[in-house]
């Protein structure tokens, strides 16, 4: 199963704190959403309205056209998965996975039938009679998410689920995560503030910010084309250079640059992948005050000769063997102007 859902004019407080202002967003059947942001930024509470937990100051939410906003966590077609994953310890994970169904009334012979498939899909089929303390954590994970699943619901709500695991499963468990998605086409709406975890999962992003929506898009959109410097900021790094308007080009601390500018100005935002040798966009010759080795790149800090204070982060190729004073000429690449008023 799977479902539409819409959030209407989502407006909640807490007290005299405003957590969502008038929240408007629409999720498309079989959609993988994934809400962004950092600590406060209104993303755990707009998962957990739609799950029933909190019922917003105003406002509506509607899953499948059905108005959900009044109904309690049991009667929606939703389940929660969260960081802890909540396992029992002393049940076998086929027993841990059937647990949902056994509330519902399921009888034991399908109960355990429907647990023994979601174990088999996530890759413990033959583990069912393990016990969770003899399980990694990503194992646990998958067990979480299994027994999520098992009930069938027609949006599935994931509240920061791998947030306990070190980098390297969590990359693993991302690609996993997404495959069964694409295999159950379940409505996935996944909460992290983890901008990789978000590209490497999602349909779209949502990038919330004190309580409102910043930028809705896919992966591409948010991070090559932000629409504030909030969202430009918080997807990956970027370089902010500010400009003005000056004829039909601009002017910056880096001299005239052949790039249009509305007359308030702006700031001039260049990934730092974006930098190099080559590039749509000269900035003119540069010193390399330090670099590192990333392991995928150089990370280089230079200061233009035009404005010896400002540093320019760079990430060079690995092939890139650059010492400290030395000056180039540095090139960018795929340039974005915003709005000094974008900033949130």
């Amino acid at each position: 199963m799977t479902a539409e859902v819409r959030f209407q004019a989502i407006h909640h407080r807490f007290g005299t704190f405003t957590a969502l202002h008038r929240v408007d967003l629409t999720i498309a059947p079989g959609e993988f959403i994934v809400l962004l942001g950092p600590s406060g930024c209104g993303k755990t509470t707009l998962l957990s309205i739609l799950g029933g937990f909190v019922t917003p100051t105003q406002g509506k939410v509607l899953i499948n056209g059905k108005d959900m906003t009044h109904v309690p966590p049991r009667g929606r077609p939703t389940t929660t998965m969260f960081q802890d994953y909540a396992l029992f310890p002393h049940m076998s994970l086929r027993d841990n996975v059937a647990f949902g169904l056994r509330m519902r009334g399921v009888a034991k012979t399908p109960r355990r039938d429907r647990a023994q498939e979601m174990l088999d899909m996530v890759g413990l089929g033959d583990k069912a009679e393990r016990r969770p303390h003899e399980l990694s954590g990503g194992q646990r994970q998958r067990v979480a998410l299994a027994r999520a699943l098992a009930v069938s619901p027609d949006v599935l709500l994931l509240d920061e689920p791998l947030g306990a695991l070190d980098l390297k499963l969590r990359r693993q468990m991302q690609d996993e995560l997404k495959a069964i998605q694409r295999r159950v086409g379940t409505t996935f709406v996944h909460v992290t503030h983890d901008q990789e975890e978000a590209m490497a999962v999602a349909d779209r992003i949502v990038v919330m910010n004190q309580g409102r929506i910043e930028h809705c898009g896919t992966p591409e959109e948010v991070y090559l084309h932000p629409v504030s410097l909030f969202s430009a900021g918080f997807m990956g790094e970027m370089n902010r250079i500010p400009v003005t308007a000056k004829g039909t080009g601009a002017d910056s601390p880096l001299g005239a640059l052949p790039l249009p500018v509305a007359s308030g100005g702006g700031v001039l935002c260049l990934r730092p992948e974006n930098i190099g040798f080559a590039g749509e966009l000269a900035l003119g010759p540069a010193r390399l005050v330090d670099t590192g080795f990333f392991g995928t790149h150089h990370r280089c800090h230079f200061a233009p000769l035009s404005a010896p204070d400002l540093r320019l982060v760079a990430h060079l190729p690995q092939g890139a063997v650059l010492e400290p004073g030395r000056e180039v000429q540095l090139y960018a690449s795929n340039p974005v102007i915003l709005p000094h008023e974008a900033a949130a």
